[in-house]
């Protein structure tokens, strides 16, 4: 057997999404956001499943934090449902709204647990969508105040902030290729939303130093690992491409103030152009104290003409897949977290989300998900070597807490290390959620 051992310093938790736990979708004032259209809207969520109910986790939060304290955590990191908060997406507070997320953080530090607040976990109120959604630059007004007003809430009790949760899932996976909410499909909507996320990040982080000054601010990329086929130039060239999409293009204005411009030239070619404003650069760029990482999959990749925008073909390593279909590749998690290092340098990295997807049901009050634990070994194995390679990681947060709504898949597939009767809403701690807590109880695993 041989030991895989953690620094005592960091810090172990777990992630959820407000709409994809809380429910109480027409409660304590809240209105419509983008996802409850979509998800109501048929043929866009397998089953039709919606979030109306989810893992009612708005009545049931006080359960859920004493899971999160068995579990041994450090940290949970959450997200704020816009809509609750603010229900038109610009005006009044919703006391009510407020009044949730108060009860839900001060549960947390009562209970010895950190809280760690996502702002934009794609939840955008239907209000704003009407008005343009995130094509229009207003919304980036609706969110500098929003989050403004948040700071303003919490930021007293509440010193770890992530402005938005997987741009590129919010803009290109949403507005081009139509899979999330809104479901447009337009490459120049994709590209305008991105940036105007990102702008919306920099004003965010500017309001921040002002309201919250010894607080921390960062966001969340999501990222995959593509391994050229071959040394051939033109593998490395398509498999650089690929991930360039939601890599640099989502990283290099934040720490290096540019575009790629290889990028730029291809979404030209394709007609979308990347509009920018006077000053959305600086605002962008302005210094962040850290960066949260979401890595769940990865594979090999070559050169094929015509193979989508970056003419890149994707080639699994092995048949080796979790129940959504993904192949596993934990190098490529540790391939990806040492090159953000060195492209980057040692900006301080959260592990916001990584986890897996199966769907074990339970059967008489156990769950035996060893698949899950599997993966859950082979991740922070890479994890405790790019730590041992001196890249910065502060800290793991598995996704997720809770089986949930996932998103354009509805319930059919669980992440959690809890499992959720999505009729009864009981909770059953799955085998890895044992396993975790042994993790984080030792500060190391045995392989």
């Amino acid at each position: 057997m041989t030991t895989i051992q953690f620094p005592d310093n960091i810090k172990w938790g777990a992630a959820t999404a407000s709409y994809q736990i809380e429910g109480a979708a027409s409660e304590g004032g809240r209105k419509p956001s983008i996802w409850d259209v979509f998800s109501h809207t048929p043929g866009k969520v397998r089953r039709g499943d919606h979030g109306d109910e989810a893992c009612d986790s708005y009545h049931r939060y006080k359960e859920d934090v004493q899971y999160l304290k068995e579990l041994g955590v450090d940290m949970y990191r959450f997200s704020i449902a816009w809509p609750r908060v603010i229900p038109n997406g610009t005006g009044e507070l919703n006391p009510e709204g407020v009044q949730y997320y108060r009860n839900l953080i001060n549960e947390l530090i009562e209970n010895d647990i950190e809280p760690m607040i996502t702002l934009y976990h794609w939840d955008l109120p239907q209000a704003l969508q009407e008005k343009g959604g995130w094509e229009s630059r207003e919304t980036i007004d609706a969110f500098e105040a929003y989050a403004k007003a948040m700071f303003e809430e919490f930021g007293d009790v509440v010193s770890k902030w992530i402005t938005i949760n997987e741009p590129w899932c919010a803009s290109f996976l949403s507005n081009y290729l139509g899979i999330h909410a809104p479901g447009k499909t337009s490459l120049q909507a994709g590209v305008d939303v991105s940036h105007h996320l990102l702008v919306a990040h920099g004003r965010a982080v500017k309001v921040f130093r002002d309201v919250v000054p010894n607080g921390e601010i960062g966001y969340a990329p999501n990222v995959g690992w593509m391994e050229p086929y071959t040394d051939r130039q033109e593998d490395i060239d398509a498999c650089k491409r690929a991930m360039m999409w939601q890599k640099e293009w989502f990283m290099d204005p934040v720490f290096k103030g540019s575009y790629p411009e290889e990028l730029v030239q291809l979404f030209k070619k394709e007609g979308a152009d990347l509009k920018l404003v006077d000053g959305d650069l600086e605002l962008i760029s302005q210094p962040i104290e850290f960066m949260g990482i979401n890595y769940y999959t990865g594979s090999l990749g070559r050169y094929k003409e015509g193979e989508g925008l970056f003419e890149a073909e994707e080639i699994p390593l092995d048949n080796r897949r979790t129940d959504i279909g993904w192949p596993i590749y934990a190098d490529g998690f540790y391939r990806v977290l040492k090159d953000l290092n060195e492209t980057y340098g040692d900006v301080p990295i959260y592990i916001t989300e990584n986890g897996a997807c199966y769907n074990h049901e339970e059967k008489d009050g156990e769950v035996n998900d060893k698949e899950r634990i599997d993966y859950l070994k082979q991740h922070l194995a890479s994890i405790s070597r790019v730590v041992e390679a001196g890249v910065p990681i502060k800290g793991y947060l598995v996704w997720s807490l809770l089986d949930n709504f996932e998103w354009a898949f509805g319930y059919e597939m669980r992440f959690g290390i809890i499992h959720v009767n999505f009729r009864t809403f009981e909770r059953t701690p799955k085998d890895s959620f044992y396993w975790y807590k042994q993790t984080i109880t030792n500060g190391w695993f045995e392989v």
